[in-house]
């Protein structure tokens, strides 16, 4: 059996190409959403992947602002950072890249950020109206991405047994919320597995679906996947390869030559997962743009 292959770069565009029909449908009636990333450091990961996010919300008709800090900005000059984007009006949605260096606290950062331009989810009142599934949040960008590839490759949640491997605060339990709440991607029986869980195969193997999150390359093998599961590959790993020009080679959590012959349908690493993330991003941009439009004429 060869697996069906859930392409997160198709779903991706798919996405992206029904949000810059939306933005252009905004931007007639006078909205242009906004989004501002902020850079402290000249981190090359995180200089990338800012560049990126910008990138992509250019591409798409959003306003996209970029704010390069020092590494040595104090605490308090990134709040001030933040305090005026949460004042303007020109801006839906703020992203402070992380991670931030020693002398600022992520978590008075995150905080510090309006929960009604929280695109990236991370609030505590993101996270509580998550878990609770009551009142308007926005969900982390790659638990979000996951479902909208789950629903969009006719692999709904609803009424199956979904494995999460991992319990991280940005991917493991937000996804298992989301797979829990009523609606939408939603309405699953879901286990949570983590480095503590006994017998962790025979868990997996209990799987309609299994999204692995655990950041340890190649780990789940063929002999712990149930055939005919479907399995999203979330890790991002980067191994020693002499076979390959750069010395390495990036893969998932998942051993893909292995698993995809047991498989019902499994995500690529890379090419699964990791480009929904940024598309999320930009969704809950536009969502924010939308909702602020609303809040002002109401």
């Amino acid at each position: 059996m060869s697996a069906q292959i859930i392409s997160g770069r198709e779903i991706a565009e798919q996405i992206r190409a029904e949000l810059t029909e939306r933005v252009t449908e905004l931007q007639g009636e006078g909205i242009r959403p906004g989004l501002a990333t902020v850079l402290v450091g000249e981190d090359p990961a995180s200089q990338m992947y800012v560049g990126m996010k910008n990138k992509a919300a250019a591409k798409m008709g959003i306003h996209s602002r970029q704010i390069t800090l020092p590494s040595d900005t104090s605490e308090d000059e990134l709040l001030g950072v933040v305090a005026g984007l949460n004042a303007d009006p020109e801006i839906h949605g703020i992203l402070v890249q992380l991670p931030l260096p020693d002398q600022i606290d992520e978590g008075k950062v995150i905080e510090a950020i309006h929960p009604s331009k929280d695109v990236d989810g991370f609030h505590p009142m993101s996270v509580g109206r998550l878990a609770t599934d009551s009142g308007d949040f926005f969900a982390p960008c790659t638990p979000a991405g996951v479902i909208e590839m789950l629903v969009r490759s006719g692999h709904d949640p609803s009424g199956k047994h979904v494995v999460v491997v991992g319990r991280s605060n940005l991917v493991g339990r937000p996804l298992a919320s989301l797979l829990l709440r009523k609606g939408r991607g939603g309405n699953a029986t879901v286990t949570v597995c983590h480095s503590r869980t006994t017998n962790l195969a025979d868990v997996t193997r209990t799987a309609d679906i299994l999204v692995v999150a655990m950041g340890r390359p190649e780990t789940i093998t063929a002999d712990m996947v149930r055939p005919g599961t479907v399995v999203i590959d979330v890790g991002t790993n980067r191994v020693d390869d002499e076979t390959s020009d750069k010395g390495y080679r990036v893969c998932g959590d998942v051993l893909f030559d292995e698993v995809k012959d047991v498989a019902a349908a499994i995500s690529p690493v890379p090419g699964g997962v990791g480009p929904m993330t940024i598309t999320m991003l930009l969704s809950n941009t536009v969502k924010s743009a939308v909702a602020s439009a609303a809040n002002t004429t109401g």
